[in-house]
């Protein structure tokens, strides 16, 4: 019977699996990522070149959430840039330099995989990956967002600061800039 499915039997899925992200996956994050901006707005402002915005010139690794053999969510990490709030705010409460924090960016899961703790995953590996670097990793979210803010907040994440940043001539957004717990 080893191997057999009987009918009305329940069949548990296989864990969700985190792995580097290559380039053959960009084109399934650009696919995931369009349903999340139709579903949930993010990103805010859509990018003319996806799959360019997911690789940003600041980026030291990336990473992918496969769930039953197919993609199932994103996440990168990045050095720090002088437009990002969250670094400067670490680095006034800590003393220590810019240089020292990691951005966690580009965090999305597919609207079908949610709910399998992806997000979370995603999270820790971003977190362990800049440990591993010798840096603290910090991140902002729109204050609106407040899904995003609760799994921070859940998974231990230090809310900063709350600010406002200009994104564009006429866009002013509010962020909340968190750092991982120590």
């Amino acid at each position: 019977m080893s191997g057999e499915i009987r009918s009305g039997a329940h069949v548990r899925p296989s864990p969700p699996r985190i792995r580097q992200r290559t380039e053959r996956d960009l084109g399934d994050c650009v696919r995931i990522l369009a349903e999340v901006h139709q579903r949930d707005g993010y990103p805010v402002n859509w990018p003319d070149l996806p799959g360019a915005w997911l690789t940003p010139s600041s980026l030291i690794a990336s990473w992918v959430a496969e769930l039953e053999g197919r993609p199932a969510g994103h996440i990168g990490l990045s050095r720090s840039d002088p437009a990002d709030a969250a670094p400067g705010l670490w680095s006034v409460r800590t003393g220590r330099g810019t240089d020292r924090a990691a951005v966690v960016n580009r965090l999305f899961v597919a609207p079908w995989a949610r709910g399998h703790g992806i997000g979370a995953l995603l999270m820790a590996r971003a977190v362990t990956e800049a440990r591993d670097l010798g840096v603290h990793p910090v991140l902002d979210v729109l204050a609106s967002d407040t899904a995003a803010a609760a799994l921070y907040e859940r998974l231990g994440w230090e809310l900063l600061a709350t600010v406002e940043q200009q994104w564009g001539p006429e866009q002013r957004v509010a962020v909340r800039c968190y750092a991982a717990p120590t």
